[in-house]
């Protein structure tokens, strides 16, 4: 059974940073290609970040492009969100989803597995 579990989010005011975590349980990291979407208040979940499933390339929104990075170690089967420069604009739940594709991209339908959320508030 495979499990994501997100960690990380939390309230911080404008230009701060965040570090989002996602550890995959249940089947190696290797075995994934690791995306990051978001949900802000009343709205539609939404494309953020993603990597292919070796982790040599990356692909972003053009919200977070240059602020977000996104990056995993297989050894701790952990993939991670580094948000810099944060706005309140990013204000979502933040969720982490696995996919069996080598790149998905931006597609929520290719995502296998999702995580729980975590909240991420950026004040004024």
């Amino acid at each position: 059974q495979v499990q994501l579990v997100e960690s990380g989010g939390g309230l911080v005011t404008d230009e701060e940073t965040l570090r989002l975590s996602c550890v995959v349980s249940g089947r190696p990291l290797n075995s994934f290609a690791m995306g990051w979407f978001r949900q802000p208040p009343g709205e539609a979940r939404e494309f953020v970040a993603a990597g292919n499933r070796d982790g040599s390339a990356s692909f972003y929104s053009e919200s977070v492009k240059g602020r977000f990075n996104i990056s995993r170690d297989n050894a701790k089967n952990t993939a991670t969100l580094q948000m810099n420069n944060l706005k309140p604009e990013d204000t979502a739940i933040y969720f982490c989803a696995a996919s069996g594709y080598y790149n998905p991209g931006d597609r929520s339908e290719r995502y296998d597995y999702w995580g729980q959320g975590t909240q991420v508030t950026v004040s004024p």
